[in-house]
């Protein structure tokens, strides 16, 4: 489920919490609306807010961090392939058949995580499958170094390889990170019933309705801003590809 529509479910819980708190103030007796109630019902909602802003907190910048993380590796791994390139332009012109391989899967992998069509969905199981970078190990396994200036080079383009096929394998792993739908049932629980012991004590308007909306879509962006972060490869906010497309741009030359 995508977190466009987990967000909009989300509103319509909340929201339907506040509406049936609503209905609820009309339904229960009087005694049951009185001022030790209502004192009661505030205590319980703001504990209930406290841990909900609490828990929102913490899912927000563990995404940020991972957002972060992702997104340093795509950086870091842009410098290493300009790197690499360099040292294999260093090597000689026995590399260039590497440094053509190197710039095309380079390319590859931009168009599939980054589609150029709007309506494309980035295909990450295409980029655990690519095989690029083991082909070029190989490659580089196969060269036989003339001097010690092509000895040191070849050791070092070996390094930069091995590091490159480490970082996509680690920004793969880190792109499943996924909200438990446990944890995320319990804080909409949370969320509903809060916003359930608001809709009983408010008086009914639109007023109150509308500012009710705008709380329920507020609390709803924040679960959603979660959820795109910690899909930070395939979903709407996405990791810039600009280390990529910077990278590519200085291949070859």
């Amino acid at each position: 489920m995508s977190s466009t529509v987990i967000g909009l479910l989300s509103v319509g819980c909340v929201f339907g919490g506040a509406l049936l708190g609503l209905a609820l103030q009309r339904a229960l007796p009087d005694h049951h609306l009185s001022k030790d109630s209502h004192e009661i019902v505030k205590l319980g909602a703001g504990m209930i807010a406290t841990l909900t802003a609490l828990v929102l907190g913490l899912l927000v910048s563990s995404a940020k961090s991972s957002f972060d993380t992702i997104n340093g590796g795509i950086v870091q791994a842009g410098a290493k392939v300009i790197l690499l390139d360099r040292v294999l332009a260093a090597y000689g012109p026995e590399t260039k058949a590497l440094r053509e391989q190197l710039q095309r899967g380079l390319a590859a992998t931009i168009e599939n995580v980054w589609p150029r069509e709007r309506t494309g969905v980035a295909d990450l199981t295409v980029v655990e499958r690519a095989s690029g970078m083991e082909l070029i190990q190989t490659k580089l396994r196969e060269l036989i170094p003339k001097d010690d200036a092509q000895r040191q080079l070849l050791a070092q383009a070996r390094q930069l390889a091995a590091d490159l096929l480490e970082t996509r394998w680690l920004l793969v792993e880190e792109a499943q990170n996924q909200l438990p739908v446990p944890f995320l049932i319990v804080l909409l629980f949370w969320l509903t019933v809060l916003f359930a012991s608001f809709g009983l004590f408010s008086p009914r308007n639109a007023t109150v309705l509308a500012v009710l909306f705008v709380c329920a879509c507020s609390v709803s962006a924040a679960i959603f801003l979660v959820l795109e972060m910690s899909r930070p490869l395939t979903g709407i906010i996405k990791i810039s590809d600009g280390p990529f497309l910077k990278a590519l741009e200085l291949l070859g030359r």
